[in-house]
Formats: C-alpha cells, structure tokens, sequence
C-alpha cells in the first residue's frame, strides 16, 4: 500500500522532532524575562522538563525566569559547542533569517520554528539547511508546530526522560 502524502509528512515530522529532542542541550532564540510573551514561556516550558536551556537575547545580559537569573548568549555563534544544541526560535521573522543563517554557520543540527517566526522563505531556508527543521502546518495545535503544544511527543519520540516539575 503506498504512502499518502499525509503520511509522508507525519514520518517526515517524526524524524525531525527525534533529531530535535536527541541533542543534549536546547537554545531558546529571543527568551525574554516578560511572562507574557513566548519567549518566556518556551524557555520555562524547558526548564520544567528539567531540559538544559540557554536563553538568546542580544539585547540584555540576562533573563529572569522562574526567579532565577539566566545568563543570555548574544546569538548562537556564542554557544559553547554549539553543534551540540538544538535551537527554538521565537523571533519576528527579519530577525529569524539572520538568526538561522548564523545558526547553520555555528553548526547547529536542528531548529524549531514557533509560530509567528517564520515566512515561507524562512521555512524553506531551514528545511534546506538543517539536519531537521520543524514549523510551518501540523501539530496538535491551532497554529502549528509548537514545543508548548508539540513538545512532549518529541521527547516520546527520542525516547528521552524527563521530569515535569
């Protein structure tokens, strides 16, 4: 029986988040200290999943979240090892293309797209140029992929414990 389309892309998926939640440690592009934005609630989503995280904010030298203080990295080519880290984007779309042209150039394997921080292009850029890229349609939510949404199949999928605190 041949695979339908729809098939396709759910196998296509399912690799991508087991490559995503098989990398040691994560990133989170444009963390914020404000509970109020996604930001914020990605990077908690991380650590509540006791996932190790380093915020990306060029803007400020840390971020509060969950009353601890997290030292930001200005972008991804200041990861220590980047190669070893998976990336979750949450920028405005200008600074996603620049974003992840750095990403690739760091080595980063695998890089997520919330919702709101991607175009077409932007999307078609990261598929071409990561071991695995999700975003765009799909998911369990309204909106697309999404960790808040979408993360814990991923980890399921990569057979990865976890903690939920």
């Amino acid at each position: 029986m041949p695979v339908t389309r729809g098939q396709s892309r759910k196998f296509e998926m399912e690799a991508a988040l087991r490559t995503f939640f098989s990398s040691p440690r994560f990133a989170v592009a444009g963390a914020s200290s404000d509970p109020n934005k996604y930001g914020n609630k990605i990077f908690v989503w991380y650590l509540r999943h006791s996932l190790p995280a380093t915020p990306i904010n060029p803007r400020v030298p840390s971020v509060n979240i969950l009353k601890s203080d997290h030292v930001t990295v200005p972008s991804p080519t200041a990861l220590q090892d980047p190669s070893s880290y998976s990336l979750s984007v949450i920028t405005p779309p200008a600074v996603t293309k620049q974003l992840l042209k750095e990403a690739k150039e760091a080595g980063i394997p695998a890089v997520w797209l919330q919702p709101g921080s991607f175009d077409n292009e932007i999307l078609d850029y990261a598929k071409a140029n990561f071991k695995a890229a999700i975003g765009g349609n799909g998911g369990d939510g309204s909106e697309g992929w999404c960790v808040l949404v979408d993360g814990e199949e991923g980890l399921r999928l990569a057979e990865r414990e976890w903690s939920r605190l």
